[in-house]
């Protein structure tokens, strides 16, 4: 059975200081003779107010020309999507520390948090109502143009994946895309991802059993903010999902 690229796709949508240095010394230079001494700064004063740092300003991240991806990857293929949905920097109140991945499974957004009250957010695909999970994992493996490995219920579904039991490699046709980030509770496996892979048309919508599917173009800007240990706090969902 010839497997086509849509039935790859949906079956996988089920699943995915630096040191601190040491300060030199100032070299202070001997006073002339006669001259008095340097006062000293004046040290601040206890109560003296502290000002309240600035929203941490939007800063593309370190994304790779396409140039430099194995496979072709459309850098701007997020303006494609409704203007909804496309990822922008925008004020979210949050009580979660900087860096820290939030999601919305009811309107379908991931915002990563900046600090200051502020997020990028970005549009994704997460699970359907079946599937659907809530709570706080850790991404505790990163991979670029990952191998995916079907789950016991992908070969439930769909038999013929077991030709991949062994795992498909990276590229253009597999279901992980460009990136994938996964996601566990202590030190077990959830089975879910936030991956690439996704199509258009599934962004804005409930189309896997429990993984955040993104465009390419924007699992490679989150890949390249997130790190390992980053935290993801999926909200509860609301309404018929919920």
């Amino acid at each position: 059975m010839k497997l086509s690229r849509r039935n790859l796709l949906t079956g996988a949508a089920v699943l995915a200081g630096s040191s601190t240095a040491q300060a030199a010394k100032l070299l202070v230079p001997p006073a002339k003779k006669g001259a008095a001494a340097a006062a000293a700064p004046a040290a601040p004063a206890a109560n003296a107010p502290v000002a309240a740092s600035a929203p941490q300003p939007f800063a593309p991240s370190a994304q790779p020309s396409p140039a430099a991806e194995p496979f072709r990857v459309k850098m701007d293929q997020w303006r494609d999507l409704d203007y909804k949905y496309q990822k922008r920097q925008m004020a979210y109140a949050s009580d979660k520390p900087p860096g820290t991945i939030v999601v919305d499974p009811h309107d379908c957004f991931l915002y990563y948090i900046l600090g200051g009250g502020q997020a990028i957010r970005y549009g994704v695909s997460v699970g359907k109502s079946a599937k659907a999970w809530t709570g706080e994992v850790v991404i505790q493996k990163m991979a670029v143009w990952p191998i995916w490995v079907p789950a016991p219920y992908h070969l439930e579904e769909i038999p013929s994946l077991v030709k991949w039991i062994h795992g498909m490699p990276g590229g253009p046709d597999n279901p992980l895309g460009a990136r994938a980030m996964y996601l566990y509770q202590g030190q077990v496996d959830t089975v879910n991802r936030i991956h690439g892979g996704a199509q258009l048309e599934w962004i804005g919508g409930h189309k896997t059993a429990g993984c955040i599917g993104m465009l390419n173009c924007d699992v490679i800007d989150l890949y390249n903010r997130a790190k390992l240990g980053t935290k993801v706090v999926m909200l509860e969902s609301k309404g018929i999902f919920g």
